[in-house]
Parts: structure tokens; sequence; C-alpha cells
């Protein structure tokens, strides 16, 4: 099927696939980044109370990117059961509509990054890294 072909809930399929995939790829960069702070951290001797902030920095950016792809894997899930479903076409292109009617407050979304911080596929392997911040910064 070529582009001109989809209907419009295939289109935001196809769309919020390829969007949630980057995301994917962009959350290892993010744990390669981490990794790499790290490294760099204990070879340049940064003291462990600059070293786990920053590590904590980027695990919250993790998180928060985590927090965006769930919302995309959401959606694609709703528009499978909508497509599934033989659903109109005036379904289609409701990401933001939707979570708009749905968007928790200032506390609530802090919550939402909290529990994507804490799932393993996250939270991996930034207690590691800290540990190791903290380990490598002991005096020798």
């Amino acid at each position: 099927m070529n582009a001109s072909t989809l209907s419009p809930l295939q289109t935001e399929w196809s769309t919020l696939q390829q969007d949630h995939e980057r995301h994917e790829r962009y959350a290892v960069g993010i744990k390669v980044a981490a990794v790499v702070l790290t490294a760099g951290a204990a070879l340049f001797g940064f003291p462990f109370e600059l070293a786990a902030p920053l590590i904590a920095i980027v695990w919250v950016i993790e998180a928060m990117l985590r927090t965006v792809q769930g919302r995309l894997g959401q959606r694609l899930l709703k528009v499978e059961t909508l497509i599934a479903d033989g659903a109109s076409e005036y379904a289609a292109f409701q990401l933001h509509t939707e979570w708009q009617a749905t968007r928790p407050g200032a506390a609530g979304l802090l919550m939402e990054y909290a529990k994507s911080a804490l799932k393993p596929t996250v939270a991996f392997p930034y207690p590691l890294l800290l540990i190791l911040s903290f380990v490598l910064s002991l005096p020798g």
C-alpha cells in the first residue's frame, strides 16, 4: 500500500509508530550519554556531589521522554482498535485532543514522570551508575 491509499487512521498509525520507535532510539542515546557522563566524571575527578545530580538529571530526562513515548503507545493501541473496528476517518488524529481531555495537573504530570523513571527499562542503568560514581569518588 502506498501513502495515497492509506486511510487517515492508517496514516496516523504509521506516523505514531515511527515516532514511537524514534523515542526508543533517543532513549538508548540518553542511556549511552549517562554512561559517558559517569565515565567522564570519574576520569576528571568530579566529586560525587556534582556527578550524582547530573546523572539524576539525565535519568529524569529519559523518564520524561519515556512518558511521552507511553502516550504515543496508548494512542497506537487505540488506533489499532479503531482500525480493527472499522471506525470512521473522523476518529483519526485525536492524540492531543484525547490527551488534553485527561491531562493531569502539575502534580499528576510529576507522578507520571516518577512512575516512568522507576520502570526497570528506564531505571537501568542509573542506580548502578550512581553507585559506580560514588565508589569511584572515594579517596583511593
